[in-house]
């Protein structure tokens, strides 16, 4: 099933808003996602890098770990009333303009 940013985001904040704490302040939030990108960090660190996993390590994954990131950094967004499709879109058109000759293009045959 195919969801809009703006899905998401409406999906989470129906979700949050049924607690009373609601969501964290940004401090809390930016902690939390430090937190998750950390883990995300460790499990691409055991598929790829140089480490393995203990044998009693539980067992995440990647694809979990960046859901995790994904979900704090709607809640981010939503707590500072944040339209993620908008904040997109003006980082495409940055990277469109500022980056447009960085990088060798497949097609400049």
């Amino acid at each position: 099933m195919s969801k809009s940013l703006a899905d998401m985001q409406q999906e989470v904040d129906q979700y949050i808003s049924q607690f009373k704490e609601g969501y964290f302040s940004p401090l809390s939030m930016m902690a939390r996602m430090s937190e998750e990108v950390g883990e995300l960090a460790r499990e691409v660190n055991h598929r790829y890098g140089e480490k393995p996993k203990k044998a009693d390590e539980a067992e995440n994954s990647i694809e979990m770990e960046l859901g995790d990131i994904l979900f704090i950094t709607i809640c981010f967004a939503n707590s500072l009333g944040i339209d993620l499709t908008e904040a997109h879109n003006k980082v495409m058109h940055k990277f469109a303009t500022r980056d447009a000759d960085r990088w060798t293009k497949k097609d400049t045959d």
